[in-house]
């Protein structure tokens, strides 16, 4: 299936970095957070990716065009370099379609300006690009497809631990618990479509507002829930936990064989 990855953000909550850089260009080790989020899919064979660029469209375009395979692979040298030999696995042959969509534009704006790229596909892949998870993507697929609905994305349970409290009408509270004790679910990206998504999305709307209210109405909306591993970098210290995941050599988005986590 083919595989939309919305990476034209401001990244304004990591700042820090995407003065110079777009937000999925940022490294977790040695590589781009965006080339992680691709190798997950690419596990299960999907290799056939459209990014949605905007701001610093450049950066990226020029990573993929002067991409150099012994960068992230272990090699051996010969003839002054005229001879190279990658050891272990090659890296997998992606085919990547770069799309400026705009600086300015909404994740909705972006999946309408590559419409014209997956409207032949019965169904295709969607995500941020800055979101990691260990989810079983073929059992999430097949329960899609078993489901008939239209749109789907992975829900999980907020990564950031708050307090809720519980209280009566004169403000006696009556409890106290985590919010990793509660039953609530945030959209976590991942989303999988059927191109009959475009029936719903208007020029201007941002996906998960307008469009998705109609997929709503119409009963064509569906979340896989996810308790499993799932992390975004939405700040430099997400970054740091996930730099120091890939220091200690602990990749699970990169796992083949996975367990269903799945409520």
């Amino acid at each position: 299936m083919k595989v939309v990855l919305f990476c034209g953000g401001l990244g304004t909550r990591i700042r820090e970095y995407s003065e110079s850089i777009p937000k999925p260009m940022v490294p977790v080790g040695h590589q781009p957070i965006l080339c992680h989020v691709m190798q997950y899919y690419s596990q299960y064979g999907h290799d056939d990716f459209i990014l949605c660029l905007g701001y610093k469209a450049n950066v990226i375009k020029d990573y993929f065009l002067n991409y150099r395979q012994t960068a992230n692979s272990d090699c051996v040298v010969s003839e002054f370099g005229k001879k190279v030999e990658i050891l272990g696995d090659r890296p997998p042959d992606w085919r990547v379609s770069l799309v400026d969509t705009g600086t300015w534009r909404n994740i909705g704006e972006r999946l309408l300006a590559v419409k014209h790229l997956v409207e032949d596909e019965e169904i295709f892949l969607a995500n941020y690009s800055d979101g990691l998870t260990d989810a079983p993507l073929p059992e999430m697929i097949e329960r899609f497809k078993e489901s008939g609905k239209i749109a789907c994305f992975i829900a999980i349970h907020p990564p950031i631990s708050f307090h809720l409290a519980q209280f009566d009408a004169a403000g006696s509270v009556e409890r106290i618990r985590s919010s990793q004790e509660s039953d609530i679910w945030i959209n976590g990206g991942f989303f999988i479509f059927r191109r009959e998504i475009f029936d719903f999305i208007k020029e201007g709307e941002e996906l998960i507002h307008e469009p998705f209210t109609r997929l709503i109405e119409g009963g064509h909306l569906m979340a896989y829930k996810y308790e499993g591993f799932w992390r975004a970098m939405d700040t430099l210290r997400d970054r740091q936990v996930l730099e120091d995941m890939v220091e200690r050599g602990e990749t699970p988005w990169r796992v083949h064989s996975l367990v269903p986590k799945a409520a």
